[in-house]
């Protein structure tokens, strides 16, 4: 059932797991990111949203005769039936005995082996040249676009503004246009009196196990005026002071030079002119740096549009989020301003409070997305399932046309439902949280078996839902689960003054608490960039030029400083594991994976 389970997942990411910028290398030094030029021609195909996946079609007489375009397209019942099948085998007492015992082993042999060879690992990295954790390449791979400063820099930043630019018009309310010096008035407030404290955007003690407090930390001084002015690209003053923040924040990480980040960006699928508004904001400000790379995060929040009468129904909100990315694919020339935004787009992000209740269980008898047309927001599943859907005939539609595609990289398992987890075992490419791991041995050893990249922010998760102490990056770690470092939300989780200090401070934390060893740290480094969204040719550079072959054969240590011994330790063991099932599958009298 395991090694099943296990095979099925695989088969399920092959349509798309690509790196997304394999087929378009991001442009070389001296390129100009925002050209426009050598962009490819229309095909003229026909598009139309049916059962909440976006179908493609050769001509309007196919559309008319329903012959959709040779691409594969994802079966909901099917889908129902395997997930159906992980649920029943997670509660299969055999199984999770099995699998408990296989991860105690795993965690004991990784504690003899660090008896045996750590300081055979240590003598291995002092003769590295040059290279030592501080200037290993690191990817922070979960990490906000509008909390990716720290809350001293967005102190100075308003300060800033204020005294140079306090008459100028940045709000309108109703009929009013509202200068930044009114805004302040109406908020009873001199922004030379404000502090860290009194700008209020830190999570503590308040908002554990209170996602509405912690949503509310995104208004600076609780005033969404303020939110709106400095923290979104799309406003009265088109985006500019957001976009000067996050180019402070990318200039630092150039000249920090090792380390990278993926921050996202929010499409809300009210309406289909969000991505034009979105990539306009990117070109017109010159947001590109050679140490971002974009995600964009889809929040669950079809209740609220639905109830504010903005959609008719769930297939309206996947048609403003995925139809314009299918027609810049189609017809880049119609769609210049999104055709190169993606260039720079890794991947997808689905995004709320995992721990909300939800009245709904999903299976394939669940109204289509048409008709759902309720109140009542679908639940994670049904949402994880309808993105990795359009994701997919999406990727498969811009490689046949030699673009770039998009991974799937949801937030999953830091609350809510074990359900969440076993979605994204057979839909995500990697995960951010997977706290829920910890509560499930079966789907603990499926992810490590699948090495399904997991990004962990324990100070996120410190002040939300998991006391840090408790949190199990070491146990996953040691167990040998692919696992990598995040800040999440640099502005509510992080002191450090600098930016590019907030992801360092993240290792330094853990490295204190758990003793990891610098072989450890440059580990979840290595990590961190074979899960991001970079390019093949930049991953080569950072970690390698044989990154993708297994064991101690694809690490160069004078690029990732992680020790021979321990790559042959992580291989040896992995392939011993599966190596154990296949045998398992023989003795009992199964079939083997090929059959």
């Amino acid at each position: 059932n395991v090694l099943n389970c296990y095979c099925k997942a695989s088969s399920y990411l092959v349509f798309y797991n690509l790196s997304s910028a394999d087929i378009w290398p991001p442009p070389q030094e001296g390129q100009d990111p925002y050209s426009m030029e050598g962009i490819p021609e229309d095909l003229n195909y026909e598009l139309q949203m049916k059962d909440g996946i976006v179908h493609v079609y050769d001509s309007a007489e196919a559309l008319k005769q329903q012959q959709p375009h040779s691409l594969p397209y994802p079966d909901l019942e099917t889908f129902a039936i395997d997930l159906s099948h992980v649920l029943a085998m997670i509660a299969d007492g055999p199984t999770k005995t099995y699998c408990h015992r296989r991860l105690n082993f795993l965690a004991s042999k990784f504690y003899l082996h660090e008896m045996l060879n750590e300081m055979a690992e240590l003598k291995e990295l002092k003769s590295v040249p040059h290279r030592d954790f501080y200037n290993v390449r690191k990817v922070d791979t979960h990490i906000h676009a509008a909390a990716c400063m720290n809350q001293k820099h967005l102190l100075k930043f308003i300060k800033t503004t204020y005294q140079t630019e306090a008459d100028r018009v940045v709000l309108e309310k109703g009929n009013e246009k509202m200068t930044l010096k009114k805004v302040f008035n109406n908020l009873n407030m001199d922004p030379y009196d404000l502090t860290v404290d009194s700008l209020d955007v830190h999570a503590g003690r308040q908002t554990f196990h209170r996602f509405d407090k912690f949503n509310s930390k995104y208004n600076p001084v609780g005033a969404s005026e303020l939110r709106e002015i400095y923290l979104k690209t799309d406003n009265t003053i088109k985006g500019e002071y957001f976009a000067r923040l996050v180019k402070e924040v990318a200039k630092e990480l150039e000249e920090s030079k090792y380390q990278h980040a993926e921050p996202r960006l929010s499409i809300y699928g009210r309406s289909a002119s969000e991505w034009e508004s979105l990539a306009t904001w990117f070109i017109q400000h010159k947001v590109h740096s050679p140490n971002m790379r974009w995600m964009i995060q889809v929040p669950r929040i079809y209740d609220i549009f639905r109830s504010k009468k903005l959609i008719p129904h769930f297939a309206k909100m996947l048609e403003n989020v995925f139809l314009p990315l299918f027609e810049a694919t189609i017809n880049p020339q119609k769609h210049k301003a999104i055709h190169v935004f993606l260039k720079y787009v890794t991947g997808f992000d689905s995004v709320d409070d995992e721990s909300k209740h939800c009245d709904h269980m999903f299976s394939y008898k669940s109204p289509k997305p048409e008709a759902w047309t309720t109140d009542d927001n679908p639940p994670y599943t049904y949402y994880l399932f309808h993105m990795y859907a359009n994701i997919m005939v999406l990727n498969n539609l811009r490689k046949e046309r030699g673009l770039n595609t998009f991974q799937f990289r949801p937030h999953c398992g830091e609350a809510g439902s074990i359900t969440h987890l076993v979605s994204a075992f057979l839909t995500a490419d990697n995960i951010s949280h997977g706290l829920n791991l910890k509560k499930s041995p079966v789907l603990q050893y499926l992810y490590y078996l699948g090495q399904i990249p997991i990004a962990m922010s324990p100070l996120s998760n410190n002040s939300l839902f998991l006391q840090y102490s408790k949190n199990p990056l070491r146990e996953f770690l040691h167990k040998g689960l692919c696992v990598s470092l995040s800040t999440d939300d640099p502005m509510q989780f992080h002191y450090t003054k600098v930016r590019t200090e907030a992801l360092m401070e993240e290792y330094a934390i853990a490295a204190q608490l758990w003793k990891l060893s610098t072989c450890d740290l440059c580990e979840i480094a290595r990590n961190s960039v074979l899960q991001s969204g970079l390019s093949h040719q930049e991953k080569k550079h950072f970690i390698g030029s044989n990154y993708l072959q297994d064991g101690p054969e694809g690490n160069d240590i004078r690029r990732t400083n992680v020790a021979q011994i321990r790559m042959a330790y992580r291989h040896e063991t992995l392939c011993n594991e599966l190596s154990f099932l296949v045998d398992a599958v023989k003795t009992e009298g199964g079939h083997s994976p090929s059959e």
